[in-house]
Protein backbone atom coordinates (compact mmCIF):
# COMPACT_ATOMS: atom_id res chain seq x y z
CA UNK A 1 0.00 0.00 0.00
CA UNK A 2 1.30 3.64 -0.84
CA UNK A 3 2.25 6.18 1.24
CA UNK A 4 2.33 9.64 -0.06
CA UNK A 5 4.75 12.30 2.05
CA UNK A 6 4.27 16.01 0.82
CA UNK A 7 6.79 18.85 0.09
CA UNK A 8 6.42 21.93 0.55
CA UNK A 9 8.99 25.20 0.85
CA UNK A 10 8.65 27.79 2.87
CA UNK A 11 10.22 31.88 3.86
CA UNK A 12 12.39 31.78 0.19
CA UNK A 13 12.59 29.80 -2.87
CA UNK A 14 15.64 27.79 -4.31
CA UNK A 15 16.13 26.10 -0.70
CA UNK A 16 16.36 22.76 -2.34
CA UNK A 17 13.30 21.38 -1.56
CA UNK A 18 14.42 18.78 -4.74
CA UNK A 19 17.61 17.63 -3.10
CA UNK A 20 15.77 17.07 -0.40
CA UNK A 21 13.05 15.01 -1.91
CA UNK A 22 15.65 13.43 -4.18
CA UNK A 23 17.83 12.43 -1.14
CA UNK A 24 14.47 10.93 0.51
CA UNK A 25 13.67 9.49 -2.33
CA UNK A 26 17.52 7.71 -2.25
CA UNK A 27 17.21 7.02 1.29
CA UNK A 28 14.10 4.87 1.49
CA UNK A 29 15.18 3.26 -2.00
CA UNK A 30 18.20 2.05 -0.70
CA UNK A 31 16.42 0.54 2.25
CA UNK A 32 14.67 -2.12 -0.17
CA UNK A 33 11.70 0.18 -0.58
CA UNK A 34 9.96 0.75 -4.51
CA UNK A 35 9.47 4.51 -4.51
CA UNK A 36 7.97 7.31 -7.12
CA UNK A 37 8.62 10.96 -6.98
CA UNK A 38 6.82 13.98 -8.65
CA UNK A 39 6.92 17.75 -8.86
CA UNK A 40 3.77 19.82 -8.79
CA UNK A 41 4.41 23.07 -10.49
CA UNK A 42 2.17 26.31 -9.34
CA UNK A 43 3.05 28.35 -12.91
CA UNK A 44 0.66 28.72 -15.82
CA UNK A 45 2.88 27.53 -18.59
CA UNK A 46 1.87 24.37 -19.92
CA UNK A 47 5.33 23.43 -19.32
CA UNK A 48 8.68 24.55 -19.37
CA UNK A 49 9.69 24.39 -22.74
CA UNK A 50 9.20 27.48 -23.96
CA UNK A 51 10.50 29.22 -21.15
CA UNK A 52 13.72 31.27 -20.90
CA UNK A 53 16.56 29.56 -18.94
CA UNK A 54 17.78 32.64 -17.87
CA UNK A 55 14.10 32.52 -15.97
CA UNK A 56 13.68 29.02 -15.52
CA UNK A 57 16.96 27.28 -15.48
CA UNK A 58 17.34 24.03 -18.08
CA UNK A 59 14.34 21.67 -19.17
CA UNK A 60 14.87 18.52 -18.04
CA UNK A 61 13.56 15.80 -20.49
CA UNK A 62 11.87 12.49 -19.79
CA UNK A 63 12.55 8.84 -22.30
CA UNK A 64 8.72 9.57 -23.33
CA UNK A 65 9.36 13.03 -24.42
CA UNK A 66 8.06 15.46 -21.57
CA UNK A 67 9.51 18.83 -20.97
CA UNK A 68 9.82 18.90 -17.54
CA UNK A 69 11.27 20.87 -14.31
CA UNK A 70 15.14 20.98 -13.67
CA UNK A 71 14.07 18.81 -10.24
CA UNK A 72 13.37 16.10 -12.23
CA UNK A 73 16.63 15.59 -13.19
CA UNK A 74 17.81 15.60 -9.35
CA UNK A 75 15.17 12.75 -9.19
CA UNK A 76 16.43 10.90 -11.39
CA UNK A 77 20.36 11.57 -10.51
CA UNK A 78 19.98 10.77 -7.20
CA UNK A 79 17.22 7.86 -6.91
CA UNK A 80 18.50 5.72 -10.44
CA UNK A 81 15.11 5.92 -11.53
CA UNK A 82 13.48 6.95 -15.39
CA UNK A 83 10.38 9.53 -14.73
CA UNK A 84 7.73 9.88 -17.23
CA UNK A 85 5.31 12.95 -18.24
CA UNK A 86 3.11 11.83 -15.35
CA UNK A 87 5.86 12.78 -13.28
CA UNK A 88 5.64 16.54 -13.41
CA UNK A 89 2.52 18.96 -13.83
CA UNK A 90 1.60 22.23 -13.78
CA UNK A 91 -1.19 24.48 -12.85
CA UNK A 92 -1.59 25.70 -16.71
CA UNK A 93 -1.45 21.89 -17.70
CA UNK A 94 -4.41 21.02 -14.92
CA UNK A 95 -6.31 24.01 -16.23
CA UNK A 96 -6.26 23.06 -19.35
CA UNK A 97 -7.48 19.74 -18.81
CA UNK A 98 -9.85 21.28 -17.24
CA UNK A 99 -11.22 23.17 -19.57
CA UNK A 100 -11.31 20.48 -22.37
CA UNK A 101 -13.13 18.54 -20.29
CA UNK A 102 -15.64 21.24 -19.92
CA UNK A 103 -15.92 22.17 -23.72
CA UNK A 104 -16.21 18.57 -24.40
CA UNK A 105 -19.46 18.50 -21.88
CA UNK A 106 -17.61 16.10 -19.51
CA UNK A 107 -19.54 18.62 -16.40
CA UNK A 108 -22.80 18.29 -17.92
CA UNK A 109 -23.09 21.79 -17.38
CA UNK A 110 -22.05 22.47 -13.87
CA UNK A 111 -20.00 25.22 -13.01
CA UNK A 112 -16.95 24.81 -12.98
CA UNK A 113 -14.73 25.65 -10.05
CA UNK A 114 -11.45 25.76 -8.38
CA UNK A 115 -13.00 23.32 -5.66
CA UNK A 116 -13.47 20.70 -6.22
CA UNK A 117 -12.88 20.73 -10.40
CA UNK A 118 -9.16 21.90 -10.09
CA UNK A 119 -8.17 20.11 -6.45
CA UNK A 120 -9.79 16.61 -8.11
CA UNK A 121 -7.74 17.13 -11.21
CA UNK A 122 -4.72 17.55 -8.74
CA UNK A 123 -5.52 14.84 -6.29
CA UNK A 124 -6.27 12.88 -9.57
CA UNK A 125 -2.53 13.76 -11.10
CA UNK A 126 -1.35 12.73 -7.44
CA UNK A 127 -2.29 9.31 -7.44
CA UNK A 128 -2.07 7.88 -11.21
CA UNK A 129 -0.46 4.93 -11.83
CA UNK A 130 1.14 4.58 -8.30
CA UNK A 131 -0.10 0.98 -7.96
CA UNK A 132 2.98 -1.04 -6.73
CA UNK A 133 4.68 1.55 -4.91
CA UNK A 134 5.59 2.08 -1.24
CA UNK A 135 6.50 5.51 -1.55
CA UNK A 136 4.95 8.57 -3.44
CA UNK A 137 7.02 11.56 -2.94
CA UNK A 138 5.38 15.09 -4.32
CA UNK A 139 6.94 17.85 -4.43
CA UNK A 140 5.22 21.52 -4.16
CA UNK A 141 6.65 24.11 -6.50
CA UNK A 142 6.96 27.44 -4.85
CA UNK A 143 6.35 28.95 -1.69
CA UNK A 144 3.76 28.83 0.71
CA UNK A 145 1.83 32.22 0.77
CA UNK A 146 1.89 32.31 -3.01
CA UNK A 147 -1.02 32.93 -4.20
CA UNK A 148 -0.70 30.56 -6.87
CA UNK A 149 0.14 27.68 -4.79
CA UNK A 150 -3.29 27.75 -2.85
CA UNK A 151 -4.87 24.78 -5.28
CA UNK A 152 -2.20 22.96 -5.12
CA UNK A 153 -1.98 22.88 -0.92
CA UNK A 154 -5.88 22.32 -0.71
CA UNK A 155 -5.61 19.29 -2.77
CA UNK A 156 -2.74 18.07 -0.57
CA UNK A 157 -4.97 18.67 3.01
CA UNK A 158 -7.95 17.21 1.03
CA UNK A 159 -5.93 14.01 -0.58
CA UNK A 160 -4.47 13.46 3.17
CA UNK A 161 -7.77 13.64 4.27
CA UNK A 162 -9.24 11.21 1.82
CA UNK A 163 -6.65 8.49 2.21
CA UNK A 164 -6.18 8.84 6.29
CA UNK A 165 -3.36 10.78 8.57
CA UNK A 166 -1.85 7.27 8.62
CA UNK A 167 -1.01 6.74 4.79
CA UNK A 168 0.40 10.54 4.05
CA UNK A 169 3.35 12.47 5.74
CA UNK A 170 3.62 16.53 5.19
CA UNK A 171 7.57 17.79 5.13
CA UNK A 172 8.02 21.28 5.26
CA UNK A 173 11.34 22.90 4.53
CA UNK A 174 11.99 26.20 5.37
CA UNK A 175 15.08 28.93 6.40
CA UNK A 176 16.72 29.28 9.71
CA UNK A 177 18.83 32.43 8.79
CA UNK A 178 21.97 33.16 10.53
CA UNK A 179 22.60 37.23 11.39
CA UNK A 180 26.58 37.28 11.41
CA UNK A 181 26.15 40.63 13.09
CA UNK A 182 24.46 39.73 16.09
CA UNK A 183 25.89 36.14 15.82
CA UNK A 184 22.01 34.58 16.20
CA UNK A 185 19.99 32.12 14.90
CA UNK A 186 16.66 33.34 14.02
CA UNK A 187 13.41 30.63 13.94
CA UNK A 188 10.68 33.42 13.48
CA UNK A 189 10.91 32.85 10.05
CA UNK A 190 10.18 29.31 10.03
CA UNK A 191 7.25 30.09 13.04
CA UNK A 192 5.23 32.30 10.22
CA UNK A 193 5.81 29.88 7.66
CA UNK A 194 4.53 26.99 9.82
CA UNK A 195 1.96 29.41 10.98
CA UNK A 196 0.80 30.25 7.35
CA UNK A 197 0.59 26.00 6.62
CA UNK A 198 -1.65 25.39 9.51
CA UNK A 199 -4.24 28.42 8.44
CA UNK A 200 -4.28 26.41 5.07
CA UNK A 201 -5.31 23.59 7.26
CA UNK A 202 -1.85 21.30 7.16
CA UNK A 203 -0.19 20.62 10.34
CA UNK A 204 3.86 19.52 8.81
CA UNK A 205 4.60 16.17 10.50
CA UNK A 206 8.52 17.28 9.65
CA UNK A 207 10.36 20.36 9.42
CA UNK A 208 13.44 20.57 7.68
CA UNK A 209 15.51 23.19 8.00
CA UNK A 210 18.44 24.94 5.79
CA UNK A 211 20.79 26.74 7.63
CA UNK A 212 24.20 28.20 7.22
CA UNK A 213 25.73 26.49 10.44
CA UNK A 214 24.48 23.81 12.86
CA UNK A 215 21.44 24.71 14.77
CA UNK A 216 21.46 24.32 18.64
CA UNK A 217 19.31 22.17 20.46
CA UNK A 218 17.66 25.35 22.23
CA UNK A 219 16.57 26.71 18.47
CA UNK A 220 15.09 23.27 17.92
CA UNK A 221 13.24 23.05 21.10
CA UNK A 222 11.81 26.36 20.34
CA UNK A 223 11.11 25.61 16.27
CA UNK A 224 9.45 22.24 18.03
CA UNK A 225 7.65 24.00 20.74
CA UNK A 226 5.93 27.20 18.35
CA UNK A 227 5.62 25.14 15.10
CA UNK A 228 3.74 21.80 17.05
CA UNK A 229 6.38 19.28 15.86
CA UNK A 230 8.24 16.47 17.92
CA UNK A 231 11.87 17.86 18.41
CA UNK A 232 13.50 14.66 16.69
CA UNK A 233 10.96 15.84 13.88
CA UNK A 234 13.17 19.17 13.57
CA UNK A 235 16.11 17.90 10.86
CA UNK A 236 18.20 20.39 9.77
CA UNK A 237 20.10 20.29 6.63
CA UNK A 238 23.45 22.54 6.96
CA UNK A 239 24.79 24.06 3.83
CA UNK A 240 27.18 21.43 1.77
CA UNK A 241 29.90 21.91 0.14
CA UNK A 242 28.96 19.38 -2.58
CA UNK A 243 25.34 18.41 -3.06
CA UNK A 244 26.11 14.95 -3.43
CA UNK A 245 26.92 15.46 0.41
CA UNK A 246 22.77 15.63 1.33
CA UNK A 247 22.10 12.09 1.17
CA UNK A 248 25.05 11.56 3.89
CA UNK A 249 23.90 14.13 5.33
CA UNK A 250 19.95 13.61 5.91
CA UNK A 251 20.82 10.10 7.07
CA UNK A 252 23.16 11.65 10.06
CA UNK A 253 20.00 13.52 11.23
CA UNK A 254 17.75 10.39 10.69
CA UNK A 255 15.35 12.10 8.24
CA UNK A 256 14.14 8.38 6.64
CA UNK A 257 14.00 6.66 10.13
CA UNK A 258 11.50 9.73 11.28
CA UNK A 259 10.01 9.41 7.95
CA UNK A 260 9.35 5.58 8.54
CA UNK A 261 8.59 6.16 12.24
CA UNK A 262 5.83 8.45 11.12
CA UNK A 263 4.37 5.49 9.41
CA UNK A 264 4.87 2.83 12.13
CA UNK A 265 7.26 1.08 9.83
CA UNK A 266 10.06 -0.71 11.25
CA UNK A 267 13.09 -1.64 8.90
CA UNK A 268 16.54 -2.51 9.81
CA UNK A 269 18.39 -2.36 6.64
CA UNK A 270 20.74 0.25 6.29
CA UNK A 271 21.22 2.70 3.04
CA UNK A 272 24.46 2.09 1.28
CA UNK A 273 26.32 5.17 1.53
CA UNK A 274 29.58 4.06 0.29
CA UNK A 275 29.26 5.26 -2.95
CA UNK A 276 28.04 8.92 -1.83
CA UNK A 277 31.33 8.80 0.41
CA UNK A 278 33.64 8.55 -2.53
CA UNK A 279 31.87 10.55 -4.67
CA UNK A 280 32.12 13.10 -1.86
CA UNK A 281 36.30 12.00 -1.66
CA UNK A 282 36.78 12.41 -5.11
CA UNK A 283 35.14 15.70 -5.62
CA UNK A 284 36.56 17.79 -2.09
CA UNK A 285 40.06 15.85 -1.81
CA UNK A 286 40.76 15.12 -5.41
CA UNK A 287 44.69 16.49 -5.99
CA UNK A 288 43.83 15.67 -9.47
CA UNK A 289 42.14 18.08 -11.67
CA UNK A 290 41.10 18.90 -15.50
CA UNK A 291 40.01 21.89 -16.55
CA UNK A 292 36.47 22.20 -18.69
CA UNK A 293 35.53 24.58 -20.80
CA UNK A 294 31.36 25.33 -21.47
CA UNK A 295 31.13 27.77 -23.98
CA UNK A 296 26.95 29.24 -24.15
CA UNK A 297 24.82 32.28 -24.30
CA UNK A 298 22.79 31.47 -21.07
CA UNK A 299 25.79 30.74 -18.44
CA UNK A 300 24.92 33.98 -16.05
CA UNK A 301 22.28 31.56 -14.36
CA UNK A 302 24.09 28.30 -12.58
CA UNK A 303 20.92 26.28 -13.35
CA UNK A 304 20.82 26.93 -17.34
CA UNK A 305 23.27 23.94 -18.26
CA UNK A 306 22.73 22.02 -14.89
CA UNK A 307 22.22 18.42 -15.94
CA UNK A 308 25.74 19.35 -18.31
CA UNK A 309 27.51 20.40 -15.36
CA UNK A 310 26.60 17.45 -13.70
CA UNK A 311 27.46 14.71 -16.38
CA UNK A 312 30.86 16.54 -16.55
CA UNK A 313 31.23 15.93 -12.38
CA UNK A 314 30.01 12.49 -13.06
CA UNK A 315 32.80 12.10 -16.16
CA UNK A 316 35.59 13.46 -13.50
CA UNK A 317 33.63 10.20 -10.96
CA UNK A 318 34.48 8.04 -13.68
CA UNK A 319 38.24 8.95 -14.05
CA UNK A 320 38.60 9.39 -10.27
CA UNK A 321 39.76 13.24 -11.06
CA UNK A 322 37.75 16.84 -10.04
CA UNK A 323 36.44 18.56 -12.72
CA UNK A 324 36.89 22.34 -12.76
CA UNK A 325 34.12 24.48 -15.25
CA UNK A 326 34.56 27.11 -16.81
CA UNK A 327 32.00 29.36 -18.03
CA UNK A 328 32.39 31.50 -21.23
CA UNK A 329 29.19 33.88 -22.63
CA UNK A 330 29.82 33.11 -26.48
CA UNK A 331 27.71 36.14 -27.52
CA UNK A 332 30.56 38.56 -25.51
CA UNK A 333 33.64 36.66 -26.94
CA UNK A 334 35.56 38.05 -29.27
CA UNK A 335 37.84 36.56 -31.60
CA UNK A 336 41.24 37.93 -30.86
CA UNK A 337 40.63 36.39 -27.41
CA UNK A 338 39.72 32.96 -27.91
CA UNK A 339 43.19 31.47 -27.64
CA UNK A 340 43.98 33.42 -24.38
CA UNK A 341 40.34 32.25 -23.36
CA UNK A 342 40.97 28.68 -23.91
CA UNK A 343 44.80 28.67 -22.89
CA UNK A 344 44.12 26.33 -20.26
CA UNK A 345 41.49 24.30 -21.73
CA UNK A 346 41.88 20.87 -21.24
CA UNK A 347 38.07 19.87 -23.08
CA UNK A 348 36.02 22.66 -24.76
CA UNK A 349 32.14 21.88 -24.62
CA UNK A 350 29.95 23.63 -26.51
CA UNK A 351 25.82 22.65 -24.87
CA UNK A 352 22.41 23.13 -26.47
CA UNK A 353 20.20 25.83 -27.42
CA UNK A 354 18.08 28.03 -29.87
CA UNK A 355 18.53 31.11 -31.80
CA UNK A 356 21.64 33.06 -33.69
CA UNK A 357 23.03 35.17 -30.71
CA UNK A 358 25.82 33.96 -29.51
CA UNK A 359 26.74 31.17 -32.63
CA UNK A 360 29.81 32.86 -34.08
CA UNK A 361 31.68 32.91 -30.98
CA UNK A 362 30.83 29.18 -30.12
CA UNK A 363 32.25 28.47 -34.07
CA UNK A 364 35.24 30.45 -33.64
CA UNK A 365 35.38 27.88 -30.36
CA UNK A 366 35.21 24.62 -32.05
CA UNK A 367 37.38 25.73 -34.63
CA UNK A 368 40.18 26.25 -31.77
CA UNK A 369 39.50 22.90 -30.23
CA UNK A 370 39.36 21.25 -33.55
CA UNK A 371 42.90 22.64 -34.91
CA UNK A 372 45.06 22.72 -31.74
CA UNK A 373 43.59 19.27 -30.65
CA UNK A 374 42.09 19.97 -27.20
CA UNK A 375 38.98 17.49 -26.89
CA UNK A 376 35.73 18.66 -28.42
CA UNK A 377 31.93 17.39 -27.28
CA UNK A 378 29.59 19.20 -28.95
CA UNK A 379 25.57 18.56 -27.79
CA UNK A 380 22.87 18.76 -30.02
CA UNK A 381 22.90 22.71 -31.41
CA UNK A 382 26.94 22.36 -30.30
CA UNK A 383 27.14 19.42 -32.78
CA UNK A 384 25.56 21.33 -35.63
CA UNK A 385 27.90 24.51 -35.31
CA UNK A 386 30.65 21.60 -35.34
CA UNK A 387 29.32 20.36 -38.85
CA UNK A 388 28.85 24.55 -40.11
CA UNK A 389 32.57 24.91 -38.64
CA UNK A 390 34.06 22.08 -40.76
CA UNK A 391 31.52 22.58 -43.54
CA UNK A 392 33.13 26.29 -43.88
CA UNK A 393 36.75 25.78 -43.16
CA UNK A 394 37.85 22.06 -44.75
CA UNK A 395 34.95 21.59 -47.13
CA UNK A 396 34.89 25.45 -48.31
CA UNK A 397 32.01 26.02 -48.42
CA UNK A 398 31.63 29.41 -47.09
CA UNK A 399 27.62 29.76 -46.91
CA UNK A 400 27.56 26.82 -44.99
CA UNK A 401 24.72 27.65 -42.17
CA UNK A 402 21.87 26.50 -40.67
CA UNK A 403 17.96 27.34 -42.20
CA UNK A 404 17.27 28.37 -38.44
CA UNK A 405 19.68 30.90 -38.58
CA UNK A 406 20.12 31.94 -42.34
CA UNK A 407 17.12 30.94 -44.65
CA UNK A 408 19.63 31.95 -47.59
CA UNK A 409 22.55 29.36 -46.80
CA UNK A 410 24.23 26.00 -48.12
CA UNK A 411 22.00 24.07 -46.07
CA UNK A 412 24.38 21.84 -43.59
CA UNK A 413 21.44 22.05 -41.09
CA UNK A 414 17.47 22.46 -41.45
CA UNK A 415 13.64 21.60 -41.27
CA UNK A 416 12.97 18.37 -42.28
CA UNK A 417 10.01 20.00 -44.39
CA UNK A 418 12.83 22.05 -46.09
CA UNK A 419 14.67 19.08 -47.57
CA UNK A 420 13.07 19.17 -51.05
CA UNK A 421 15.41 21.12 -53.15
CA UNK A 422 18.03 19.37 -55.16
CA UNK A 423 20.52 17.37 -53.51
CA UNK A 424 18.37 16.90 -50.13
CA UNK A 425 15.77 14.41 -48.87
CA UNK A 426 12.36 15.31 -50.70
CA UNK A 427 9.72 16.32 -49.16
CA UNK A 428 7.50 14.12 -47.44
CA UNK A 429 10.27 11.78 -45.73
CA UNK A 430 10.00 11.61 -42.49
CA UNK A 431 6.35 13.94 -42.08
CA UNK A 432 6.22 13.57 -38.21
CA UNK A 433 9.05 15.45 -37.70
CA UNK A 434 9.03 18.66 -40.39
CA UNK A 435 8.66 21.83 -38.48
CA UNK A 436 7.85 19.79 -35.08
CA UNK A 437 10.22 18.97 -31.64
CA UNK A 438 11.76 15.78 -32.08
CA UNK A 439 11.71 14.68 -28.24
CA UNK A 440 12.00 12.03 -26.20
CA UNK A 441 14.26 8.82 -26.34
CA UNK A 442 15.43 7.52 -29.93
CA UNK A 443 17.41 4.45 -31.22
CA UNK A 444 20.58 5.00 -32.64
CA UNK A 445 22.64 2.61 -34.56
CA UNK A 446 26.07 2.83 -34.15
CA UNK A 447 29.20 2.50 -36.98
CA UNK A 448 30.81 -1.29 -36.54
CA UNK A 449 34.48 0.74 -36.73
CA UNK A 450 33.84 3.99 -34.81
CA UNK A 451 35.33 5.27 -31.75
CA UNK A 452 31.54 5.77 -30.09
CA UNK A 453 30.85 2.08 -30.55
CA UNK A 454 33.72 1.30 -28.26
CA UNK A 455 33.11 4.01 -25.77
CA UNK A 456 29.17 2.53 -25.51
CA UNK A 457 30.50 -1.07 -25.78
CA UNK A 458 27.15 -1.75 -27.97
CA UNK A 459 25.75 -1.61 -31.74
CA UNK A 460 22.62 0.32 -30.57
CA UNK A 461 21.96 2.76 -28.14
CA UNK A 462 19.15 5.22 -27.14
CA UNK A 463 19.39 8.65 -26.31
CA UNK A 464 16.72 11.26 -25.64
CA UNK A 465 16.57 14.16 -27.74
CA UNK A 466 15.13 18.07 -27.85
CA UNK A 467 15.04 19.72 -30.74
CA UNK A 468 13.74 20.79 -34.35
CA UNK A 469 16.36 20.95 -36.88
CA UNK A 470 18.34 17.77 -38.45
CA UNK A 471 21.66 17.36 -40.59
CA UNK A 472 21.30 17.16 -43.85
CA UNK A 473 22.51 13.91 -45.12
CA UNK A 474 22.84 14.56 -48.19
CA UNK A 475 26.31 16.33 -47.41
CA UNK A 476 27.48 12.70 -45.01
CA UNK A 477 30.07 11.74 -48.44
CA UNK A 478 31.65 15.46 -48.18
CA UNK A 479 32.03 15.08 -44.95
CA UNK A 480 33.41 11.86 -44.70
CA UNK A 481 35.71 12.23 -47.53
CA UNK A 482 37.70 14.98 -45.28
CA UNK A 483 37.94 12.43 -42.44
CA UNK A 484 34.45 13.46 -40.48
CA UNK A 485 32.91 10.44 -39.73
CA UNK A 486 28.68 10.22 -39.65
CA UNK A 487 29.27 7.61 -36.94
CA UNK A 488 25.67 7.11 -35.67
CA UNK A 489 22.39 7.20 -37.31
CA UNK A 490 18.63 6.46 -36.90
CA UNK A 491 17.01 3.00 -38.15
CA UNK A 492 16.27 4.70 -41.84
CA UNK A 493 19.55 5.99 -41.87
CA UNK A 494 18.00 9.04 -42.55
CA UNK A 495 18.72 11.34 -39.06
CA UNK A 496 22.52 11.55 -38.48
CA UNK A 497 22.71 11.02 -34.22
CA UNK A 498 26.39 11.49 -33.68
CA UNK A 499 29.26 12.49 -35.49
CA UNK A 500 33.53 11.96 -34.49
CA UNK A 501 36.78 13.22 -36.37
CA UNK A 502 39.20 11.01 -37.03
CA UNK A 503 42.31 12.83 -37.29
CA UNK A 504 41.67 13.98 -33.56
CA UNK A 505 42.00 12.69 -30.56
CA UNK A 506 38.56 13.27 -29.21
CA UNK A 507 36.51 15.38 -30.99
CA UNK A 508 32.59 13.98 -30.71
CA UNK A 509 29.37 15.66 -31.61
CA UNK A 510 25.74 14.42 -30.48
CA UNK A 511 22.10 14.91 -31.71
CA UNK A 512 20.92 14.65 -28.45
CA UNK A 513 21.19 15.04 -25.04
CA UNK A 514 23.18 12.17 -23.04
CA UNK A 515 23.43 14.38 -19.84
CA UNK A 516 19.92 13.41 -19.04
CA UNK A 517 21.13 10.19 -18.75
CA UNK A 518 24.37 10.90 -16.60
CA UNK A 519 23.79 9.96 -12.72
CA UNK A 520 26.58 10.37 -9.96
CA UNK A 521 26.72 6.80 -9.42
CA UNK A 522 26.46 5.47 -12.76
CA UNK A 523 28.01 8.25 -15.22
CA UNK A 524 27.61 8.52 -18.97
CA UNK A 525 29.79 6.64 -20.86
CA UNK A 526 30.33 10.17 -23.34
CA UNK A 527 31.15 12.20 -20.06
CA UNK A 528 33.69 9.68 -18.98
CA UNK A 529 35.35 8.95 -21.74
CA UNK A 530 35.41 12.98 -22.72
CA UNK A 531 37.17 13.45 -19.32
CA UNK A 532 39.31 10.39 -20.01
CA UNK A 533 40.49 12.74 -22.77
CA UNK A 534 41.02 15.84 -21.15
CA UNK A 535 42.65 14.37 -18.32
CA UNK A 536 45.20 12.09 -20.95
CA UNK A 537 45.73 15.69 -22.60
CA UNK A 538 47.79 16.99 -19.19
Amino acid sequence: MARYIFVTGGVVSSLGKGLSSASLGYLLKSRGYKVKIRKLDPYLNIDPGTMNPFEHGEVFVTDDGAETDLDLGHYERFIDINLTSLDNVTTGKIYSQILEKERSGKYLGNTVQVIPHVTNQIKDFIKAKTSGYDFIICEIGGTVGDIESLPFLEAIRQFSNDIGKDKSLFVHLTLVPYLKSSEEIKTKPTQHSVKELRSLGIQPDIIVCRSEITLPKGQRKKISLFCNVNIENVIQTVDVKTIYEAPISFYKEKFDYQVLKHFNIKNKKQPNLKPWYRTKNIILNSKKEVNIFVVGKYVDLKDAYKSIDEALIHGGLANSIKVNLNKIDSEKLKKNQIKNKLKNADGILIPGGFGKRGTEGKIQCIKFARENKIPFFGICFGMQLSLIEFARNVLKLRNANSTELNKNCIPVIGLIEEWYKDGMLKKGDLKKLGGTMRLGSYECNLNEKSMVKKIYKSKKIYERHRHRYEVNIAYKNKFESKGLIFSGLSNNNKLTEIIELNSHPWFVGVQFHPEFKSRPLSPHPLFASFIKAAKNKK
